[in-house]
């Protein structure tokens, strides 16, 4: 048994640099190690972290939504540099963060909108702007009216377990409010003050927000008004006015929708995809209301990204798959271990566009379309990415480790990303040029021969075939009339057959 040496603490594996020269990648040595925080405290996901220019001084900020331990401590977080500048308490996780203009008011200053529970949180100038409210829906009206008697005192508590319970069994259409679940979590001990503080309360049922996006209105300028797009765990997505806060249009998918990508115009032509936990994903154009195309994965979405008309999803099968708007799939990869975040990487000055892979090895991968152009090892699982322009810099990827860690990379500005094999075309193999042999006279002459007799060449070479395969009939024929070759009709006998090549064949 052999034991592979490591290197020296802060020397580079040579077998792993070897492997990147050997494929192409420029490894970590494409970017810039600029600060690293292993005890940040930063809990969240791809989908709740944006980056931002808030006071349009050119300073652009990294906008967290912290997901705290789960079931409290979750905030709005804004990091200026690798200073935390501002933060603000949310009353219940965060699923979605992102920035929008709302008007055309001087001065133009983005807004910040954060999904939490049934709500979503605007911020101007970083202070609370509007709130916007999920629609409430369809009550169970057996359920409001026990409500309405236990808020009458016509009804006791323990009754109305007991019917709530039959009701929750009986497997409705519609299902209970928060509020009856949480009752029938209860304790017997725990029924009477929980009905003394929420019997005066009115009974209402809503979702909570799964996805959070923004579609420009009406220009594709980068500073242009902008409607929230945002898809809720009833399977329904709404797209929202910039200034009222209404509900421009709804549509409705066939399964609870998880992430979310929107392009165009909404006044003009605009498209929706969405990734539901169906593992299937469905594409929305405008003016309808049920998806056109629906587009089956291999397995559960974990990552969604949209590039110009390439839809790149990540699958919990360890796959990153492309498909077209129109459900055909240009192309699929195996990788090496589960992807823990999927992130897009666009990158104007150097005119590149791809997406960030991290797995769960620790290993972070760059793709240009399907080639993989750039990765490097980080320290700790990756569960959070960003890469866009931060402070001052225009190629800065932010990385949230498992462990609650900020990692802060620059990408060097002579890094292109552009490998031999992210040319399209085909293999570098075919480009090879063969030693092919000089033509003796013997060739010559053959050749000579070929073009001279090509008639008579091909009659004979028919001429033959047909005489092979007269002589195979008859061999067939004779060998079925004089029995020489045992043959059944039956299915359950089983026939072996042993054959040497020559004259002869021998058949058991």
């Amino acid at each position: 048994m052999s034991i592979k040496q490591q290197p020296p603490p802060g020397q580079a594996d040579p077998l792993m640099a070897k492997r990147e020269e050997d494929r192409g990648v420029s490894g970590s040595g494409a970017w810039l190690e600029a600060h690293y925080d292993p005890v940040a405290s930063l809990y969240t996901f791809p989908t709740c972290m944006a980056l931002e220019d808030l006071n349009r001084d050119g300073d652009h900020k990294l906008l967290v939504g912290d997901l705290g331990s789960g079931q409290f401590d979750m905030k709005l977080k804004v990091y200026k540099g690798i200073d935390l500048m501002y933060e603000t308490p949310l009353l219940d996780l965060p699923t979605g963060v992102c920035t929008f203009y709302m008007d055309t008011t001087d001065p133009r200053t983005p807004a910040v909108a954060v999904a939490s529970g049934s709500f979503i949180y605007v911020y101007k100038n970083l202070r609370p702007y509007f709130k916007f409210t999920l629609p409430n829906l369809q009550l169970i009206p057996t359920e409001a009216n026990l409500w309405a008697q236990v808020k009458e005192d016509k009804i006791d508590p323990t009754v109305l377990r007991e019917k709530l319970e039959s009701l929750h069994n009986e497997g409705t259409d519609v299902p209970l409010t928060v509020r009856s679940m949480k009752f029938l979590e209860l304790e017997p001990e725990d029924f009477h003050s929980f009905v003394s503080v929420f019997k005066h309360i009115p009974l209402k049922r809503q979702s909570v927000i799964t996805a959070l996006s923004s579609l420009k209105k009406s220009h594709a300028e980068e500073d242009a008004v902008s409607c929230l797009v945002l898809a809720t765990e009833n399977r329904d997505v709404y797209i929202l006015d910039p200034e009222a806060f209404t509900v421009l249009a709804k549509m409705t998918l066939p399964a609870v929708p998880v992430f979310l990508c929107a392009t165009g115009l909404y006044d003009v032509e605009y498209q929706l995809t969405v990734a539901c936990r169906d593992a299937c994903l469905y594409t929305i154009k405008s003016g309808g209301s049920f998806p056109k195309y629906r587009i089956p994965l291999s397995s559960q979405p974990c990552g969604l990204q949209r590039i110009d008309k390439s839809i790149i999803v990540g699958c919990m099968d360890n796959t990153l798959s492309c498909y077209t708007p129109r459900g055909k799939c240009l192309w699929s990869l195996r990788l090496p271990a589960t992807i823990t975040a999927l992130g897009l990487v666009d990158h104007p000055p150097r005119g590149f566009r791809g997406v960030a892979v991290a797995l769960q090895n620790q290993e972070l991968r760059i793709y240009r379309d399907k080639y993989l152009v750039n990765s490097f090892i980080t320290d700790d699982v990756v569960v959070g990415l960003k890469f866009g322009r931060f402070g001052r810099e225009d190629g800065v990827l932010l990385l949230v480790t498992q462990g609650g860690g900020l990692v802060i990379k620059i990408l060097k500005r002579t890094v292109t990303f552009e490998a031999k094999e992210t040319t399209p075309g085909p293999p570098r193999s075919q480009q090879v040029t063969l030693k092919i042999p000089k033509k003796t006279s013997v060739f010559v002459d053959q050749t000579v021969r070929e073009r001279g007799n090509a008639t008579a060449m091909h009659n004979t070479f028919q001429r033959d075939l047909y005489r092979l395969r007269l002589e195979t009939a008859r061999a067939y024929v004779k060998a079925v009339t004089t029995s020489l070759t045992p043959i059944t009709s039956s299915q359950e006998c089983s026939l072996k057959i042993a054959a040497q090549v020559g004259t002869t064949s021998m058949m058991s």
